[in-house]
């Protein structure tokens, strides 16, 4: 494993290059993306990745300690809640549409239905994050790389309603991630607009910030902060008011406009380098601050940066 030092000042990070690795296994190499990641109360960091099984858990030194979740050949979207004190998944996958509720374990809860033709916006469908809301328990689905529509679910997987992005900035183009932050507000990643777009609990318009990301792919949240991956390329800190505050790993092989060819699949002996990231999918705060990166490319990276 190899460390370096990356940010300044408050936002000083030691990076753990391969803290931790996908099995290999032929899946694993032929795919094996990075998509999603969490941390468990008891410690242990949670992939969600592209390989079989699907659903893969690290102890806090990124040994692999358990797996499961053999059906998700398309596993992107991974989000943690906690009901009544006990933790659940939320996992998206975008090959199956598949959105379903399961325990830690595995043990499946509930299975969201796709929208019906009359309810799903511009005629696709193919999801790529689920929210709940903590405050009543409704899902809240993102349809990225569908037709971009968010639905609205309740806790028992009814249908309720949709956003189209209409209701503010303008139409969501790429609704790739979403996350409800400690303000009980929305968060949507409108990757495809290199926007923020903030919602209310019940799907109302709050505000929008079309200059702070170029690509973001999802948030989590901590001690104020709101923790963007980006997808071309790096890793940002914002405030409450979505002005960026820090920026980590972004690396100058990879813009919005520039990229190498077959980006993000690229030569990683030449371009996969400690302190610079390739292409930022997933990213989540430890409960002390650290942050942990997985990214979009073939054979999977996971990334811990350690708050120094």
């Amino acid at each position: 494993m190899t460390t370096t030092q990356i940010g300044s000042g408050e936002f000083t990070y030691r990076w753990h290059e391969d803290w931790a690795k996908i099995p290999d296994t032929p899946p694993g190499r032929n795919n094996g993306r990075t998509h999603g990641v969490g941390v468990l109360d008891d410690g242990r960091v949670v992939v969600f990745a592209q390989t079989v099984p699907g659903v893969l858990f690290y102890n806090a030194q990124g040994q692999l300690m358990d797996s499961w979740g053999d059906r998700f050949t398309g596993a992107h979207g991974l989000e943690i809640v906690k009901e009544d004190g006990i933790e659940y998944f939320w996992l998206v996958d975008q090959n199956s549409c598949e959105v379903c509720k399961t325990t830690v374990d595995g043990e499946l809860v509930l299975r969201l239905s796709p929208p019906t033709d009359e309810n799903m916006f511009n005629g696709r469908y193919m999801p790529t994050w689920a929210a709940v809301n903590p405050a009543n328990g409704d899902i809240w689905v993102a349809d990225g790389y569908g037709g971009s529509g968010v639905y609205r679910h309740a806790s028992d997987g009814t249908y309720l309603g949709r956003l189209t992005g209409e209701e503010g900035a303008g139409e969501f183009k790429c609704s790739h991630g979403l996350k409800f932050g400690p303000d009980g507000n929305l968060y949507i990643a409108d990757r495809g607009n290199h926007r923020v777009t903030v919602y209310d609990g019940e799907g109302r318009y709050l505000r929008h910030n079309d200059d702070a990301t170029h690509s973001p792919c999802g948030f989590d949240f901590f001690d104020g902060l709101i923790l963007v991956p980006e997808l071309f390329t790096g890793v940002k800190l914002l405030s409450h008011d979505l002005d960026v505050v820090a920026e980590l790993g972004a690396s100058p092989d990879v813009t919005p406009d520039t990229k190498p060819e077959g980006w993000p699949q690229v030569d990683r002996a030449a371009l996969i380098k400690p302190g610079r990231f390739n292409s930022p999918h997933g990213a989540c705060f430890g409960p002390n601050g650290d942050i942990y990166v997985v990214e979009w490319i073939v054979g999977g990276r996971i990334t811990k940066l350690e708050k120094i």
